[in-house]
């Protein structure tokens, strides 16, 4: 008999050796990639640069390019190759960090004075600049200096420089306020007219705004009513805090932006110069004649013009604060940021399951005694919310407070998470309520018409085949799915009201969907007080009776080895110079390491099997 492979033909035989050539070279390129990594890890921990000792006259530079998150959206792996490789998307730098830093630069000797730049600085809201603003004025009251620059400002940037002592800005550059503003795309003439697609929204509650533009062409009546109710007390807010860092006189600030058009005619559109003018900012300096100056206030450096320490360096040097344990307990933080959707969610998003998980493991970690659940959500799934909430419930029945600390917003979903806490604390400016649910169900007949698609056939019941998006809704189900949504409403607002021991309908004279501010979320009894998440953190000790000096461990989804290694390599100085040079055979070496992008509204589409589900989910961010 002869072999299989004198049976193969000599073209088969040929593609065969081909193959395993190729094979072999793959495997011969990813060894010699992974065993150059491990060759220059080990020489740069031999031989490696020698980290400099923060020395005196120093200042802390807080480079704030990126964008202001409670935690981390990317992986190690992400930011490590991002920061080598100079990548298009913009970093992410944790409130966290930034506190930690200026608060131990406050209380550092060595540290002379805080540099802010704010090119690129991009934040979703207000409360976490205002906690940035508060620790920046913290450090002031120390008898130390703030600086900030900038090549220009928007009104994110400004609001967190407004805070310093000076403001210089490039001669060239402009300082632009425009005020708040919420535009978004209507697409019912899309669907409904262009393409034949029939959506039909079940919701309880008149403001319950979040898809409307599935059903109309503008914003309803209600939700422009709504929103400009809670942004202008937003608006407000910014100009007197503004005002108050800089001195200006009630109204000027307003009437500036106000008549900006006018104010820039006058001065033949030198945006400088009516900065100088409205004395938004101390002077103008070019980059080198800020190194300049900082280097004849502190100390002059070679390399670096003045004598200067990055965040990531002065990080590695306060060290993380002391993790709770047996013989010192403390308090877990747990942060649940971004849309709430089903399953196991990795680190930096909200998933029924994973949070769910983070909180669980706060209640049996002994060494735990309260938790603290910073909250930076719109919402989003009724479900993995509900399962949220159970978990609260159980760090109770164990005897461990829980304290949320609502952070940019807090609405919708975000609320049902919060509102068993022991205590619940908002920013003025944190965007929250928006009680209520709606449902989405879209169907197609007409579009698959126009392609000369039609569906037709029979069923055992009035439901079989109801749910097909191909068929016309059924009105006998459309009634059906408006009933869940009203029980899923009355379900929501019986909770808050047993939460908040609030009469039901008091509860319901506030919820119907409408978005408040936190002053005015306060004022309706939806939260307890008004403070950040340092606040959150005091009631925390209090309610458990620990010491100011309580241990703190934030409970994230734990790391890989690997991932570890190279977070740590994120804040090492030493190892730092060693990024540009890593980077590609990381890239390489990589695995199912790209950035997991959900889509648009994946809560409406991903129904996770079932035919409808009620959403709780606020389109409410800034």
């Amino acid at each position: 008999m002869s072999s299989s492979t004198e049976s193969r033909g000599p073209i088969r035989r040929l593609l065969g050796a081909l193959w395993s050539g190729l094979t072999f070279t793959r495997q011969l390129v990813f060894n010699l990639v992974f065993l150059l990594v491990i060759f220059v890890i080990l020489a740069a921990i031999v031989a490696g640069p020698t980290v400099t000792p923060v020395r005196e006259q120093t200042a802390l530079v807080l480079d704030l390019d990126g964008v202001l998150v409670e935690q981390f959206t990317s992986s190690p792996v992400d930011r490590f190759i991002t920061q080598a490789t100079g990548g298009d998307a913009p970093a992410e730098l944790q409130l966290r960090d930034l506190l930690r830093a200026i608060e131990g630069a406050k209380d550092d000797d060595r540290i002379q004075r805080i540099v802010l730049l704010t090119d690129g600085f991009q934040a979703s809201g207000f409360a976490g600049l205002r906690e940035l603003g508060d620790a920046i004025g913290e450090f002031r009251a120390a008898g130390k200096q703030v600086l900030a620059w900038g090549t220009g400002f928007d009104q994110v940037g400004y609001f967190l420089a407004a805070r310093a002592d000076e403001i210089y800005m490039d001669p060239e550059g402009l300082v632009l306020i425009e005020g708040l503003g919420r535009y978004r795309p209507y697409y019912r003439e899309l669907l409904a007219d262009k393409l034949g697609v029939d959506v039909t929204l079940f919701r309880v509650g008149e403001y319950k705004s979040a898809a409307e533009p599935y059903i109309r062409d503008g914003s309803s009546a209600e939700a422009m009513e709504a929103d400009l109710f809670w942004m202008g007390d937003l608006w407000q807010r910014y100009l007197a805090d503004v005002s108050a860092a800089r001195g200006f006189a009630d109204g000027a600030l307003a009437a500036l932006v106000n008549e900006y058009p006018a104010r820039v005619r006058a001065v033949d559109g030198d945006f400088a110069k009516l900065a100088l003018q409205e004395r938004l900012i101390d002077g103008t300096k070019t980059a080198e004649a800020l190194e300049t100056l900082l280097a004849e206030r502190g100390a002059a450096d070679d390399d670096t013009g003045f004598r200067q320490v990055r965040l990531d360096r002065f990080l590695a040097e306060v060290g993380p604060p002391d993790a709770p344990t047996a013989a010192a307990p403390g308090i877990g933080v747990v942060v649940a940021q971004g849309a709430i959707v089903d399953g196991d969610q990795p680190q930096g998003m909200v998933g029924g399951d994973s949070t769910a998980a983070l909180l669980r493991e706060a209640r049996d970690d002994d060494a735990i005694k309260a938790v603290v659940l910073r909250v930076d959500s719109p919402g989003g799934g009724v479900y993995p919310s509900e399962q949220i909430r159970r978990e609260v419930e159980l760090l109770q029945a164990a005897g461990k407070p829980v304290v949320v600390s609502m952070a940019n917003v807090a609405a919708s979903g975000g609320y049902w998470i919060s509102m068993d806490a022991d205590a619940i604390y908002a920013d003025p400016s944190t965007i929250t309520g928006s009680i209520g649910i709606f449902g989405l169900f879209m169907n197609a007949p007409r579009a698959l018409e126009k392609i000369g698609i039609r569906t037709d056939g029979v069923g055992t019941t009035p439901l079989a085949g109801a749910f097909d998006p191909t068929r016309p809704l059924v009105p006998e189900v459309g009634e059906l799915i408006q009933t869940y949504i009203d029980h899923g409403y009355r379900n929501f607002i019986g909770k808050v009201a047993s939460a908040r021991e609030a009469e039901v309908a008091a509860i319901d004279q506030v919820a119907r969907g409408r978005v408040w501010s936190g002053a005015q979320a306060k004022e309706r009894g939806l939260v307890d007080a008004l403070g950040g998440l340092r606040d959150a953190l005091a009631k925390a000790r209090t309610l458990a009776e620990l010491g100011d000096d309580a241990g703190l461990r934030y409970i994230e989804t734990p790391l890989s080895p690997f991932e570890q290694a190279l977070a740590d390599m994120n804040r090492s100085a030493r190892m730092q110079s060693l990024a540009v040079g890593l980077a590609p055979a990381l890239a390489l070496l990589g695995d199912e390491q790209g950035a997991r992008v959900e889509a648009d509204l994946r809560f409406i589409l991903d129904a996770r099997d079932k035919p409808f589900q009620a959403v709780a989910h606020c389109f409410c961010d800034l």
